[in-house]
């Protein structure tokens, strides 16, 4: 994956920049998108390292009060096993992810930071299926909010300001994403396409050029019939973007940038799609709304007169 840069929509410079462009370091996470980051992160770590990364998770209270000796000998590892885990998950040091995991367990403590809850069983009464939901939905967004980078969103609203053209790709529920994306930006007046269809996504992609934008919406941040196209916008000059669970994973070697979204638990009756929906759709709601703040001028005009045209549709009086 590309570095990080502001003023922009990438280190080709694809949407106009408003300065310089110059490269940034990624802050450390705050301490309510650890878990998120270890969601996301887990995968690619080694067995040692997911020992420790789900530990701290688990139970940050008890971690925050562990030396690096301490939580290598809880966990099995080793004291260098710990300072990589803590630096793959974005912090500096063993110190900084034990402020972190204090910071996170004071959270927990006031009731900001709930703890996950149980999966759905078969036999749930109906409440408890609507509490377990909203209580996942919940956390789903309010983890998607805190690994959100607000450096690369606010690039990704900037190319999206400048863009000719917005292209989206998205299979199954990220493609309805997508859709939900586009409609949006039609109705403030930018020309946008969809494409669930793979060929026809990489046919569209080979007509971008330097100043229109690509988004690849992929949870998995592996699904081919996606990154396809985005690699495919990417050759052709597009800023491209990517909306994933998973930046680590094969779409962001194709993004100028990433778009993080929580990688909530999966469950026999909550499968990977329901969650990753909830937080992409956070992201598409933010840069819809950075996008319509930038262009407020023309934005609420067409949003107006967009409004205006489908009144009639929802009067319920016979023969309006």
């Amino acid at each position: 994956m590309k570095e990080t840069f502001t003023g922009g929509g990438g280190p080709r410079g694809a949407a106009a920049p408003s300065g310089p462009l110059t490269p940034t370091a990624a802050p450390a996470p705050a301490p309510a998108a650890l878990t998120a980051k270890v969601r996301a992160l887990a995968p690619t770590m080694t067995r040692s390292m997911q020992r420790v990364a789900e530990t701290v998770a688990a139970d940050p209270a008890g971690c925050a009060a562990l030396t690096v000796t301490g939580l290598a000998a809880r966990t099995g590892t080793s004291e260098a096993t710990v300072v990589r885990t803590a630096r793959v998950l974005g912090y500096p040091g063993y110190r900084d992810l034990r402020l972190a995991l204090a910071a996170l367990a004071a959270q927990q403590a006031a009731g900001r930071a709930p703890a996950v809850t149980a999966d759905i069983a078969v036999d749930d009464p109906i409440a408890d299926v609507v509490a377990k939901l909203a209580q996942e939905e919940q956390q789903c967004l309010a983890d998607t909010a805190a690994a959100l980078d607000p450096v690369q969103l606010d690039a990704a609203v900037a190319a999206l300001v400048a863009a000719r053209r917005v292209d989206a790709y998205g299979i199954a529920a990220s493609g309805l994403v997508g859709q939900d994306l586009v409609q949006k930006l039609l109705r403030i007046g930018l020309i946008a396409h969809a494409h669930t269809d793979p060929h026809l996504a990489v046919t569209n992609a080979v007509q971008l050029r330097p100043g229109d934008v690509a988004i690849a919406i992929t949870h998995s941040g592996r699904t081919i019939d996606v990154i396809e196209p985005l690699r495919t916008a990417f050759d052709q000059g597009a800023t491209t973007v990517a909306i994933t669970g998973h930046p680590e994973a094969e779409v962001a070697q194709y993004a100028d940038l990433v778009l993080t979204t929580s990688t909530a638990r999966e469950s026999e009756l909550r499968p990977a799609a329901m969650s990753s929906r909830t937080s992409q759709l956070l992201v598409v709601d933010c840069l819809f709304v950075g996008v319509a703040q930038r262009t407020y001028a023309t934005a609420a005009p067409a949003l107006s007169a967009s409004y205006q045209a489908l009144a009639h549709r929802h009067d319920p009086r016979p023969g309006h």
